[in-house]
């Protein structure tokens, strides 16, 4: 397993949003964590990225505990998170925000990075003077999961890419992820649109209360009904 997490509990000052969650991802896997609105979701994710401590529990990549890790180390590590806001350099442009993606990377590096993420996503290469504050929400989140395969990681964690997209985006975004899993990179996504996240994934979870309530691959859970009369309006 490339990802683990023991009776994780975590949140924030007093607030405890994560309750004994327990998960596991293998490598090469994309694995979808769905449920409502305040279950616990983003905060999983800040956990394992080391943005939140942990109260208690386990978090292991690779086998090596991460839980007290620094972010910087998480990434160098090899699992980058992609948070919802995107947090781009607004004021850079598209190579520059890409460039600063790979700062845990040796500079000869970074010519073959910026290929294989042009390659992957070509209107990247074509606004690559572009300033990333002009560009459309589609075009933005492009740049951040851009940005993050720049460090080269393992793992990607990736909090709602599609929110605020138009449809064909969305699309074009999970298309993506789906080409990122296909060269070695395992991958976390957190993703409100339930039915297009379990469409692409190997496994996944439904998580209430910052607690996991079920699990299943993708088709199962799309299957279940109560996952369709829940999370897909079925």
């Amino acid at each position: 397993m490339i990802l683990e997490l023991h009776d994780v509990c975590a949140g924030y000052r007093k607030l405890e949003i994560l309750h004994n969650l327990t998960m596991h991802i293998e490598a090469g896997e994309i694995v979808s964590v769905i449920g409502a609105n305040g279950a616990g979701k983003t905060t999983a994710l800040r956990a394992i990225a080391g943005l939140i401590s942990t109260s208690s529990g386990r978090i292991l990549f690779e086998g090596k505990e991460i839980g007290r890790e620094r972010p910087d180390q998480i990434v160098r590590d090899g699992l980058v998170h992609v948070a919802q806001d995107r947090a781009l350099f607004g004021g850079l442009q598209v190579i520059e925000n890409l460039v600063m993606g790979a700062y845990t990377q040796p500079k000869t590096s970074v010519s073959e990075s910026l290929n294989q993420v042009f390659e992957l996503f070509p209107i990247l290469k074509d606004r690559r003077t572009q300033r990333a504050d002009t560009m459309s929400g589609g075009q933005q989140q492009m740049l951040a999961i851009g940005r993050a395969l720049m460090a080269r990681p393992k793992c990607l964690t990736l909090d709602e890419p599609s929110i605020g997209l138009a449809p064909n985006l969305v699309a074009q975004v999970l298309a993506a992820i789906t080409k990122i899993r296909d060269t070695g990179v395992t991958v976390l996504i957190v993703e409100q649109n339930a039915s297009q996240a379990l469409a692409i994934s190997d496994r996944a979870y439904v998580m209430e209360s910052g607690s996991i309530v079920m699990e299943g691959s993708g088709q199962e859970l799309a299957d279940s009904p109560e996952v369709r009369k829940a999370y897909l309006g079925m």
